[in-house]
């Protein structure tokens, strides 16, 4: 059985109690990982300052170097990144790969960090006076990594940190460690010096020690709305810059005149891809009218009972297993809660059995219909393969209900009408808003974020946010003495 520990100062540590690991697909357990506390988080911090000033002060382009380097290695090794992640989290071998992918284009925009840091300079602000500004990293800085995607959140986190001259301690999810050791790994070969990344496996007693601890400067999180506001509140009453992504509820507006086969494809992938396993699955199809209504499950029921379920190994799978018995179970919990509150359950996935694998977590789509608001159902976020269909009577009901909505992480719009589109992009309160586009994650040299109780602290992660949040700004004001006096002044400067 697999032993999998920490890594800290570039030794594995096995130390800590040990939480199992499991396939998800056969429901075996296949490992077990460390599971660390105060004691670790010390000597991660301890060994991260100590590495912090000689990579802090190498020059951008040679920190650059290291990235360019990194990106390469995750092109050769992505199939065996890929087996991992679909070995312990359960998606598919293609997600696994596309996981990876949006990883690089953060690594990619790294590379370009002596262009990122550049700061500005104003010349003869007074006489002989110039002033310029200069943006200079943290210090250790620390991220807190959820188990849907254990190499594209890492690598949301990583590459910028470690660009902008700070150093790092990883806070993987315990559920699927593997990956961050593996991501390890490439970082040292790429030529990352020992010291400068360092990862902590644990649960919550790893977690409160990183918020605590006084050496580390900033932490970066994703994961449930109700931890990051445990992050983020605990974290800054310790004095840390925080930034906390939280949960989701995200909606596609369906419009009468949006061409519906497209519509049903892309809440087929958005709904049900990773198992809804994504903080940017769409959960709630919201078409507007009854024709369209019924014109939408029409097509997509067809398509939710044809979905190929499957272990990773199954190349024809485009779904597989859910992470966790416990969580299989949770969300089976909230379809019997649906329907008992009145949903009309059009697609059941419960109670799937694969042949081979039956003591996988396993669920089926699942499709509720004439869902309301005020069902269990639709106010939580379940993070499994159940799309909610709640009806609207025109565009602006649909409009509020995003709005009434606490979340506010991603939504989209399948229409052809470009004046809809317009004033959708421009009234809905979400972060991030796809036009005809399902899952509108941000390339990597734009920022992710959401809004309302999907966000905890005011930047994104990756893209331009990223270099504000990883550095701090300093301003110089010099003027050099040219043999001209002209006395002592007592007011204040201008």
């Amino acid at each position: 059985m697999k032993k999998i520990g920490h890594i800290i100062g570039g030794k594995a540590i096995l130390s800590g109690a040990a939480t199992p690991v499991f396939n998800p697909a056969t429901g075996d357990q296949t490992g077990e990982v460390a599971s660390g506390g105060v004691a670790e988080v010390d000597a991660a911090v301890a060994t991260a300052s100590a590495a912090f000033l000689a990579w802090s002060t190498i020059t951008p382009a040679r920190r650059a170097k290291v990235m360019f380097e990194m990106r390469r290695l995750m092109e050769t090794r992505k199939d065996e990144l890929a087996d991992i992640i679909s070995a312990e989290h359960g998606k598919t071998h293609s997600d696994a790969l596309g996981e990876i992918a949006r990883g690089q284009e953060v690594v990619e925009f790294a590379s370009g960090i002596p262009h990122l840091l550049k700061g500005s300079f104003s010349a003869q602000v007074a006489t002989g006076m110039d002033c310029y500004d200069q943006r200079q990293p943290l210090g250790v800085v620390a991220g807190i990594t959820p188990f849907n995607f254990p190499a594209m959140v890492p690598l949301w986190m990583m590459p910028m940190a470690l660009a902008c001259g700070n150093a790092f301690i990883l806070k993987p999810s315990e559920r699927d460690p593997s990956t961050s050791n593996l991501l390890y790994d490439l970082w040292h070969e790429a030529g990352l010096p020992e010291g400068v990344l360092n990862v902590v496996h644990g649960g919550k007693a790893a977690v409160d020690a990183v918020l605590d601890h006084p050496g580390i400067a900033a932490v970066s999180f994703v994961g449930s709305t109700p931890i990051a506001q445990y992050v983020y509140a605990r974290g800054c009453a310790a004095g840390k810059r925080v930034q906390a992504l939280g949960g989701a509820k995200n909606h596609l507006v369906v419009m009468p005149d949006a061409d519906l086969d497209q519509a049903a494809d892309a809440l087929m992938g958005a709904g049900y891809g990773s198992a809804g396993e994504r903080c940017m699955a769409v959960s709630v199809a919201v078409p507007v009218g009854e024709m369209t209504a019924d014109a939408l499950i029409a097509r997509l029921k067809p398509r939710v009972q044809a979905l190929k379920i499957g272990p990773a190994s199954d190349a024809a799978a485009e779904m597989g297993p859910l992470v966790t018995m416990a969580h299989r179970d949770k969300v089976a919990g909230c379809i019997a809660a649906g329907e008992g509150e009145g949903a009309e359950l059009v697609v059941d996935g419960r109670g799937l059995k694969l042949q081979g694998y039956e003591k996988g977590f396993w669920l089926g789509g699942t499709l509720l219909d004439r869902v309301t608001t005020s069902m269990t159902v639709y106010k939580e976020e379940i993070f499994g393969p159940v799309l909610s269909v709640v009806r609207a009577p025109d565009y602006r009901t649909a409009v509020d209900m995003i709005n009434a909505n606490p979340f506010g992480n991603g939504t989209a719009i399948f229409t052809r009408d470009g004046d809809a589109a317009r004033d959708f992009t421009q009234s809905v309160q979400v972060g991030m808003v796809g036009v005809n586009v399902p899952i509108p994650v941000p390339v990597g040299y734009h920022s992710f974020g959401g809004w309302k109780s999907s966000i905890f602290g005011s930047h994104g992660v990756y893209g331009p946010e990223s270099v504000h949040f990883y550095t701090k700004l300093k301003t110089v004001t010099a003027r050099w003495p040219t043999g001209i006096r002209g006395g002592a002044q007592f007011t204040f400067p201008s």
